[in-house]
């Protein structure tokens, strides 16, 4: 059974609609988990670059050395106008990171506080692939996406079921959230054997919750999953309100720290746990 923070009692209605149970009782968590980015070098026993790939989140990035800096606590992505097209054909240079296959974890909360310049062509992310399978079978966890000067980002859940079109009587696979846009918030959610829940700054934003009558393509959340923090420009998502400025870079995002918390022992469901 879910086990919902205090914090989101005023959700209790619309999360009965979506059948997510409604215990208010916050469990006892642990911290399981962490990078605050102490020091000026990345960690690499828990983190890799991202590699160049063909899908839009991942076709500018690049181990260029200025895309990516530790300084004062703080993880900068930084994406940049490509400055010599000989070397690299890319009209622009990002970074990301990846814990795959260094850390993953199964059932938990999640908090990553982060921040971004706002650019027109700028797509920052944070999110979470399951370690068992490839895309979509894995599923797919975005605590937060921004998309240009929006004032709000993306919190969504992706597999199979939804890639297909899920069914008439599925629950809502994402939703918005409200930010302070250009300044510091907090993503996150809480994850276990029957829903997810997303939240900004602490606050209840959107739930998904297993049904089991919808098929185990529904529910690929079973598996442990890994963290990306990405830095893109361009695509086709973020380039349907207008083409990459390039006056606006560099432009990037910075992250705090990542948190992973998990349930005492004493109070973990029998299927839950670290799943490394």
């Amino acid at each position: 059974m879910l086990v919902l923070p205090a914090m989101l009692c005023t959700a209790a209605a619309a999360d009965k609609e979506q059948g997510i149970p409604t215990s208010l009782q916050p469990p006892a968590w642990e911290l399981l988990w962490i990078d605050e980015f102490d020091g000026n070098v990345l960690d690499d026993s828990k983190w890799t670059l991202c590699e160049r790939g063909g899908s839009d989140w991942q076709d500018t990035m690049s181990d260029d050395p200025r895309l990516l800096k530790i300084s004062d606590g703080v993880l900068h992505l930084i994406g940049i106008v490509n400055d010599d097209k000989v070397k690299d054909t890319s009209p622009y240079l990002t970074a990301g990171v990846t814990s795959r296959d260094k850390f993953a974890f199964k059932y938990g909360r999640v908090e990553i506080r982060a921040r971004f310049k706002s650019a027109q062509g700028a797509w920052p992310a944070l999110w979470m692939l399951g370690a068992q399978a490839g895309w979509p079978a894995c599923g797919e966890i975005d605590l937060m996406e921004h998309l240009n000067f929006d004032d709000i980002v993306y919190q969504t859940v992706h597999s199979e079921f939804t890639v297909k079109g899920g069914s008439a009587d599925a629950p809502k696979k994402g939703g918005t959230a409200k930010i302070h846009r250009d300044d510091w918030n907090t993503y996150g959610c809480e994850w276990n054997a029957e829903a997810i829940v997303f939240t900004v700054n602490g606050e209840f934003t959107h739930s998904y919750p297993r049904v089991p009558a919808l098929g185990d393509n529904q529910w690929p959340y079973k598996q442990p999953f890994y963290f990306i923090l990405s830095m893109q420009i361009g695509g086709e998502w973020v380039n349907g309100s207008g083409p990459t400025n390039p006056d606006h870079y560099p432009a990037g995002m910075e992250i705090d720290w990542v948190r992973v918390y998990q349930q005492k022992k004493s109070s973990t469901p029998a299927d839950g746990g670290n799943s490394n």
